[in-house]
């Protein structure tokens, strides 16, 4: 994977990635995170629901060498640790409930507009243009290191 454009002094120590369910966006993003954030940085996902983990997703993360492995969804209430410096919300029913989940914490709860790709239809290589998308979407926010803040740079 190629260097990214990150800058280590603006990343967060740990960072929480939260959608719907935690079988499509999430995974991803922490699948990606994994490999573009400074070696260190403490990253997971987590959904609001208990999800299915999705074939589409292996596949378009495969494309780019990378694996979920073993990896099962997991809800918010399964996490093992809960201190995050940064929460990415993936879809508005997860922003909503880590903004409740977080009243009372010193956590920046950031909302990163993402499509659901399971709305797709057609082919099945249409709905992988979908996933792609997604992952590529996630893959640019990630690695410029602008998506680190409330503010909407670059975006």
């Amino acid at each position: 994977m190629a260097e990214s454009s990150t800058d280590p002094a603006k990343t967060p120590g740990a960072v929480l990635f939260v959608c719907g369910m935690n079988s499509i966006r999430s995974p991803m993003a922490e699948s990606i995170a994994r490999t573009m954030l400074p070696a260190g940085t403490y990253i997971a996902s987590a959904g609001v629901r208990r999800g299915e983990r999705d074939p589409f997703v292996d596949v378009v993360l495969g494309e780019i060498g990378l694996d979920l492995g073993g990896r099962q969804p997991q809800t918010l209430d399964e996490l093992e640790d809960d201190y995050f410096d940064v929460i990415v919300t993936l879809a508005p029913e997860a922003h909503h409930q880590a903004l409740e989940l977080t009243r009372s914490n010193a956590v920046d709860v950031i909302y990163w507009p993402t499509p659901d790709p399971t709305v797709a239809t057609g082919t099945r290589e249409h709905i992988l243009d979908a996933y792609r998308d997604v992952r590529d979407m996630l893959k640019l926010r990630i690695s410029s290191g602008k998506g680190w803040s409330r503010t909407p740079a670059g975006m």
